[in-house]
């Protein structure tokens, strides 16, 4: 029995190493885990828990694409006979998720009409707007966002407008936002943004200093968004 217990830890400890040399070899997280994984099976183990499992949830993202698109499909029938403002809503936030900008703005376009007074379809708008490079178009979207609630989205929405206020020239704007947004939010996204509208003005110190920001939080994220 004794033999046999150790054979079968043998053949887990073995496959522990496989999965987490497998992982270790298409994510290159930092090199000292490639002692840690070798070291002993408990190291693999470790490993699997810190690296491999947050993984999982990139993972099951990309499953949730397909029942996103059938989500999609649907819906684009129901709109043929149910042209209705919370049915295209529906359906721009799918194709905001599925990376379909173009789609979604139209979408967005035919959900937002004068009567519409909540500020979540001209902010998903203008997100859409941002990453067809239509700035101009974007800032008075998100403007209404922040008007009605500045710290809409966990303050996103405050750091997207300072970037659509740099992209289209309004330096002032730009400056008062990106510090407004910046004392509150720590997104990656409103950092990188930031950085890059200093490095735009000549402000390289600064800069820098805001793209360390982004660095420093290097060892605590998950592997998949190092």
């Amino acid at each position: 029995m004794g033999s046999f217990l150790f054979f079968a830890l043998s053949w887990w400890a073995i496959a522990l190493r496989i999965v987490a040399i497998i992982h270790f070899i298409r994510r290159r997280p930092n090199f000292f885990w490639i002692w840690v994984i070798l070291f002993h099976w408990v190291g693999a183990l470790i490993y699997i828990a810190v690296e491999v499992i947050p993984d999982a949830g990139l993972l099951r993202s990309s499953f949730q694409v397909f029942p996103r698109r059938r989500r999609i499909q649907e819906l684009e029938r129901t709109i043929l006979d149910n042209p209705s403002a919370g049915n295209y809503e529906e359906l721009g936030l799918l194709y905001l998720d599925d990376g379909n900008f173009v789609r979604a703005r139209a979408s967005y376009d035919r959900a937002i009409s004068s009567r519409t007074d909540h500020a979540d379809p001209f902010y998903r708008r203008g997100i859409a707007e941002i990453e067809l490079g239509d700035f101009a178009a974007a800032v008075p979207d998100l403007e209404r966002a922040v008007n009605s609630d500045p710290g809409y989205d966990f303050h996103r929405a405050k750091g997207l407008l300072a970037w659509a206020y740099a992209k289209t020239g309004q330096t002032d704007k730009a400056d008062a936002m990106f510090r407004e947004a910046t004392r509150i939010s720590t997104l990656s996204e409103t950092y990188y943004h930031y950085a890059l509208y200093l490095a735009s003005q000549g402000r390289n110190a600064e800069a820098r200093i805001w793209a360390q920001r982004i660095l420093e939080k290097k060892p605590t994220m998950p592997g998949y968004l190092r």
